[in-house]
């Protein structure tokens, strides 16, 4: 069975780690062909609340829908249709750029498996060094290469975590490239970033999190950064 979705909602959402409240009652709903932005802090909980809609942290209390699914239920069925990109990049530096997208195609079952390398390859911009070793990659190159590793299976549900870290003005510009691509497939898109600039001309809606709670929901109108200064100071 084939799961899909067109939205995720999200619904009193609460993390604890022993005492600590990483998250706080969070409620919120993304539909598809929007870019949903994580904003706060260090410490906000931006990362926890990626790591539950990944389904790779169970939530303390309250639930996530996938259209009409739950993770604990859907199981691996769900999980097909997730890509996340977080902090590790999840690369074979001993292999190619071509061995690690067939390694990663290969654990999706997936079929046509050259066709939709060659493709991966030619969105990340790295046919010309296809069968050269990650290890001599540049940071932009890594970072494309790794959205194409999450992007493999064509997820509906793609999830970034600072994406832009550590990115020139070029790698920036084509990995916000590739997620208007994705958007405009009708891809639901959610990412946590610190770059405010890069953000305001890319994301839809933005949730503003402070000390794992959501302070604010808004759209980008009226300047982001003010928005976000204003968010966390009320917070």
């Amino acid at each position: 069975m084939k799961v899909d979705f067109t939205q995720v909602t999200v619904s009193n959402l609460s993390r604890h780690f022993g005492r600590r409240k990483a998250l706080s009652q969070i409620s919120f709903t993304c539909h598809a062909g929007e870019v949903l932005g994580l904003l706060g802090p260090n410490g906000a909980g931006k990362s926890t609340l990626l790591s539950i809609l990944a389904t790779l942290l169970a939530p303390s209390a309250g639930e996530v829908n996938y259209g009409g699914h739950r993770a604990r239920e859907a199981g691996a069925t769900l999980r097909a249709r997730l890509g996340m990109l977080g902090h590790d990049l999840f690369l074979y530096p001993e292999l190619t750029a071509r061995e690690n997208l067939a390694f990663f195609a290969r654990l999706y079952g997936l079929d046509n498996v050259s066709a939709r390398v060659d493709e991966s390859l030619e969105h990340a911009k790295l046919t010309d060094r296809a069968d050269d070793q990650v290890t001599g990659f540049s940071r932009g190159m890594r970072q494309r290469l790794a959205l194409e590793r999450a992007l493999v299976h064509a997820p509906r549900l793609v999830l970034l975590d600072e994406p832009f870290t550590g990115l020139d003005q070029a790698s920036t510009a084509a990995l916000v490239g590739r997620l208007m691509e994705l958007q405009a497939q009708g891809c639901l898109i959610v990412l946590a970033t610190h770059d405010l600039e890069v953000a305001e001309h890319i994301i839809s809606r933005a949730l503003f999190l402070r000390g794992g709670r959501l302070v604010d929901d808004a759209d980008t109108s009226g300047g982001l950064r003010a928005r976000y200064l204003r968010a966390i100071a009320q917070g």
